[in-house]
C-alpha cells in the first residue's frame, strides 16, 4: 500500500514562518513536521510515499531526498506555483500511486492516529467497487466549529457512512484519509480540483465511509498552534 503526503500549501497563515521555510518543515519538538508522518509511516509498514509540493518544493526536496533514511521510497510530485488544491493534486500523482487504494495524509495535520489501521480500512474498500473513500473525522476545533460531515453510525468495528447532511453532528474532516484512484476518475491532471465537492457528489451512503478518532489531532495552520502544539509536546 502506497501514501501520499500533501504538502503543496502556501502556508499564509503561517506567515512569517513560511516566507522562507515549506510549512511541512516547520519543527514540531526539534523536528520538521513531516518528518513524524515519515516515520510513523515507516512504523507502520509503508514503504512508497508521494509527496506533492508547489511553495518552496526544492527545499522539501533537499530536507527528504529519497527516504532512506526512514527505510522508504519518497517520489515527487511537482505543482505548479499556487498548487492545485487537493483532489487536483492527487488526480495529478495517480500515475505514482497505482491502482489500490491509497493514504493520503494532509502535511499539516499533528495527529496520533496510527497508520497501520488503513491497511484493514484499504481492504474495506476493496471488497465493494461501491466504496470509493474512507475519512478519518475528529471532533470539532475550535477554529472549525461548524464541522464538515455527518458520521452515520455502522456495524461495531466497522466504518459508517460519513454524510453531507443537516440533521445529527457534524464532525471535522482530519486531512486523512484512504481513497482509492476510481474517485479521480473525473478530476484532471494538472487542474486545480477541491476535495470536498468530490466528496460530497458521492455521499450516498454508501461511497464514503468512516470513523471518528478521539485521540490527538491538531490543524497546524497558525504559528500560535504550532507553538501550543510544541508546548502540548513538551517533556
Amino acid at each position: 500500500m502506497k501514501a501520499m503526503i500533501l504538502a503543496a500549501g502556501r502556508g499564509e497563515r503561517m506567515r512569517p514562518l513560511t516566507d522562507h521555510t515549506p510549512k511541512p518543515l516547520l519543527d514540531v519538538r526539534g523536528k520538521p513536521l513531516i518528518v513524524w508522518h515519515l516515520e510513523r509511516l515507516a512504523r507502520a509498514g509503508f514503504h512508497d510515499v508521494v509527496i506533492n509540493h508547489a511553495w518552496l518544493g526544492g527545499r522539501i526536496e533537499a530536507a527528504l531526498g529519497d527516504g532512506g533514511r526512514w527505510g522508504l521510497r519518497i517520489r515527487y510530485s511537482p505543482e505548479p506555483q499556487g498548487g492545485l488544491e487537493t483532489a487536483g493534486g492527487i488526480a495529478t500523482a495517480l500515475p505514482l500511486l497505482g491502482d489500490e487504494p491509497f493514504l493520503v495524509l494532509n502535511g499539516d495535520v499533528w495527529c496520533d492516529w496510527p497508520p497501520a489501521q488503513a491497511h484493514a480500512r484499504a481492504q474495506w474498500l476493496a471488497a465493494d467497487p461501491r466504496r470509493l473513500a474512507w475519512l478519518l473525522l475528529v471532533d470539532n476545533p475550535p477554529q472549525h466549529l461548524a464541522g464538515d460531515f455527518v458520521l452515520q453510525d455502522g456495524v461495531p468495528g466497522a466504518p459508517g457512512a460519513v454524510l453531507d447532511a443537516d440533521a445529527g453532528r457534524r464532525l471535522t474532516f482530519a486531512g486523512i484519509g484512504v481513497y482509492r484512484p476510481e474517485l479521480f476518475a473525473g478530476t484532471a491532471a494538472g487542474e486545480r480540483a477541491r476535495l470536498a465537492p468530490l466528496l460530497r457528489a458521492h455521499m450516498d451512503g454508501i461511497a464514503i465511509g468512516g470513523e471518528r478518532h478521539a485521540g490527538a489531532w491538531e490543524d497546524v495552520g497558525t504559528p500560535e498552534r504550532l507553538q501550543a502544539l510544541n508546548a502540548a509536546c513538551a517533556p
